[in-house]
C-alpha cells in the first residue's frame, strides 16, 4: 500500500507527566519505493505486525504512534538489523521482488530509524528533566502458528501477558515492575484474571534497550506482550470488547506504577 503522505511516527496526548506508551508495531503503511518492491501477501505481513496495540495503548495520557510498517523498518530493532533484506531476517519471508532490498532503499529506511530516535530522545529528554519516568512498549505476539484450525500453543508457556525487562535494572526498579504485574494481574475483565508473568517469552528489545541505556536510573521501560487473544491472528479481525476492556486495564496500572516509581531512591 502506498501511504508515502503518511508521517512514519507522531506524538499525541498530553506529556505533562511521567508516564509513556508506545505502538512501534502496530503500523501498517509502506512508503511507495518500498511498496512497489514488495511481494510478500498482506495476510502475512500483517499477521507479522502488531495490528490494534495502539488501541491497547490508547488511554495512557502519553503515546508514541508509529504508522509505518516493522517491513519498511523495525524501531525495535539496532539499526544494522532494522531493515528485512532478505528471507534470513525475517522468519524466512519472501518479501521482496528479486529476494533482496536494494541497498540504496534501505539506507532510506535506515535514516527513518535514525529520525525517530532522534525525535524521541528529544521528548524523553524533557520528560526525564523533570525526573524518572516509564515507558510502557506495547507489542503482541502469535500463539496459532500451526494454523487457524490448529490447536492453541499451550497457555505455560504464553502468557496473555508477557513483561519483558531483560535490559532493566531490576535492583533499583524491581518494586515498579511488581506493582506493574500485580495491577494488571488483578485488573478486572469480563473473561477473568490476565495470565501476566515476567521474561517467559520475550525479554524486550531496542527499544527498551535505548531508553535504559540513554536514561540509566531514570527510564523504566517494560515490554509488553499481550497475546493476540484480543484478535483473530489469521483473519485480522479484532475483538473491540476484548481490546477495550485491555486497554482499560492498562491504563489503570498507571497510578500504582507511578506511586512505586516515587519510592525509588
Amino acid at each position: 500500500m502506498d501511504t508515502s503522505a503518511t508521517p512514519h511516527f507522531e506524538f499525541v496526548g498530553q506529556w505533562e507527566g511521567q508516564l509513556v506508551a508506545t505502538s512501534i508495531h502496530a503500523g501498517q503503511d509502506l512508503r511507495r519505493e518500498v511498496a512497489d518492491l514488495m511481494v510478500l501477501d498482506e495476510d502475512d505481513r500483517v499477521r507479522e505486525e502488531d495490528p490494534f496495540t495502539n488501541l491497547i495503548a490508547q488511554l495512557v495520557p502519553a503515546r508514541v504512534l508509529v504508522n509505518r510498517s516493522r517491513f519498511e523498518v523495525d524501531l525495535n530493532r539496532s539499526p544494522d538489523k532494522a531493515v528485512y533484506q532478505r528471507p534470513e531476517d525475517c522468519w524466512g519471508l519472501d518479501v521482496w521482488r528479486g529476494g533482496a532490498l536494494p541497498d540504496d532503499v534501505a539506507e532510506r529506511s535506515r535514516e527513518e530509524h535514525e529520525s525517530f530516535y532522534a525525535a524521541l530522545g528529544e521528548r524523553l529528554d524533557e520528560v526525564a528533566a523533570r525526573g524518572p519516568f516509564v515507558v510502557f512498549d506495547v507489542h503482541s505476539y502469535n500463539h496459532r502458528r500451526d494454523g487457524a484450525e490448529a490447536p492453541v500453543s499451550p497457555e505455560r508457556d504464553n502468557p496473555e501477558v508477557n513483561v519483558g525487562t531483560g535490559s532493566l535494572d531490576r535492583e533499583r526498579f524491581g518494586g515498579v515492575v511488581d506493582a506493574f504485574i500485580d495491577s494488571l494481574s488483578q485488573a478486572e475483565v469480563s473473561w477473568g484474571r490476565l495470565d501476566v508473568r515476567e521474561n517467559v517469552r520475550f525479554q524486550g528489545a531496542n527499544l527498551c534497550r535505548w531508553v535504559h541505556e540513554r536514561y540509566p536510573g531514570v527510564g523504566v521501560a517494560l515490554a509488553l506482550e499481550f497475546k493476540k487473544t484480543f484478535m483473530d491472528e489469521w483473519t485480522g479481525e479484532a475483538d473491540k470488547q476484548r481490546i477495550a476492556e485491555l486497554a482499560a486495564a492498562l491504563a489503570a496500572t498507571g497510578e500504582p506504577v507511578l506511586a512505586a516509581l516515587a519510592q525509588v531512591r
